[in-house]
């Protein structure tokens, strides 16, 4: 058995995150994940931008809703401004929205970067210091963790320092993802840096985000980086089950690895657009905005690619029951599809606001208008 995971006044075990994803982690995905887990876990929202959060945007205030059973609830919240965020954390704690609150200093989207917000953030020291302690201080009782990337790029290392912040600043656990603002999705994680990560701030939890595609290579994280917990992103994309599998890994019962076969993928993916359609109000547009799933849930069968292309297509349950109905459903899990999945592009150029890398203290031009006005990424 693994050791619980401490966030604030939230146990977590076993200590598995749900990274948030902006356009997936939405509450009928972290309904199947949590499922799948048997409610153990944390799973959070996807990113709630504060400005639209503190102006009570209706798309954001949508994706805020949790359902009954989501227990705790996680919010994370991207802003650039220590005023607003501040604002948007008070009303968070003020009026119950959440139990936990997440700062995204991860993100690597160039429409993040080029205001000086996500992964480029960190950089101004003194800025992620306001924006933490505003955060920390207007949260009250609930916890603040933060969520972040090694770096702008190999040359602008930020981690260690932002680790250090924290700390100062009271933030009950640190999410590291292994990888630069650079190199976007692509490469390989850098696995030592949350290892020196966990030797720099041992007064709180680390957890550790990057490469994780099986159970398996959760536990290789805890026990070559010593983290105190896994974040999971790309990897459960088309597979809310890995959850079920890492709760079976977490509490050393290996053999019990759910491999569906593709009449089980089928139902959960009528389920998951389902519970898109019941979450949106209206089937067609949960069917449309299920299609980006369907790549996913797919890898590694045997599909042709006209069915594969006429699933992405569908705008009806009846119209995606009727095509999974056509394929060979008593397919195995196959062998491979627990690999890598979703985006990996990599060594993007940086986008960030002019003269950002001059000086690393210096939070000049950064303030309210830098703020996105949408939430979801």
């Amino acid at each position: 058995m693994s050791t619980p995971l401490q966030i604030g006044p939230h146990t977590v075990q076993p200590p598995v995150v749900l990274a948030p994803m902006a356009g997936i982690t939405n509450a009928p995905f972290r309904t199947l994940c949590r499922e799948f887990s048997g409610g153990k876990g944390l799973f959070v929202s996807e990113m709630i931008t504060t400005r639209a959060l503190v102006e009570r945007n209706e798309k954001t205030m949508q994706l805020i809703h949790f359902d009954a059973t989501e227990k705790p609830r996680s919010i994370q919240l991207y802003g650039v401004d220590p005023v607003t965020v501040g604002k948007a954390v008070r009303m968070i704690a003020e009026e119950d929205l959440a139990d936990h609150i997440d700062l995204n200093f991860g993100c690597p989207v160039p429409k993040v970067t080029r205001k000086g917000g996500g992964s480029a953030l960190p950089y101004k020291r003194n800025l992620l210091r306001a924006i933490v302690r505003e955060a920390v201080t207007g949260a009250g009782d609930l916890p603040v963790t933060m969520k972040m990337r090694k770096g702008i790029d190999d040359d602008h290392l930020t981690y260690l320092d932002a680790g250090r912040i924290a700390v100062e600043e009271g933030v009950s656990a640190i999410a590291l993802h292994g990888r630069t603002t650079a190199q976007h999705y692509g490469g390989t994680a850098d696995w030592d840096a949350i290892a020196r990560l966990k030797e720099h701030v041992p007064e709180i939890p680390v957890l550790g985000n990057g490469d994780i595609w099986s159970a398996e290579d959760a536990l290789r994280m805890v026990r070559e980086t010593g983290c105190d917990g896994v974040v999971v992103g790309r990897g459960c994309l088309g597979r809310p089950w890995l959850f079920a599998d890492l709760v079976a890994a977490f509490e050393g019962r290996t053999d019990a690895y759910v491999r569906p076969t593709l009449r089980e993928v089928a139902d959960v993916m009528v389920r998951h657009a389902t519970l898109l359609g019941e979450w949106i109000g209206d089937e067609a547009r949960g069917v449309v905005d299920f299609r980006k799933h369907v790549a996913w849930y797919l890898k590694g069968f045997a599909v042709g690619s006209e069915m594969r292309k006429r699933l992405a297509i569908t705008s009806s349950l009846e119209a995606l029951r009727a095509g999974l109905d056509e394929l060979d459903l008593d397919q195995p899990w196959p062998a491979g599809a627990d690999g890598p999945r979703g985006r990996t592009s990599g060594n993007n150029r940086v986008v960030l606001p002019d003269g950002w890398l001059k000086d690393p203290y210096d939070c000049a031009g950064v303030g309210e208008d830098a703020e996105l006005d949408t939430s979801g990424g």
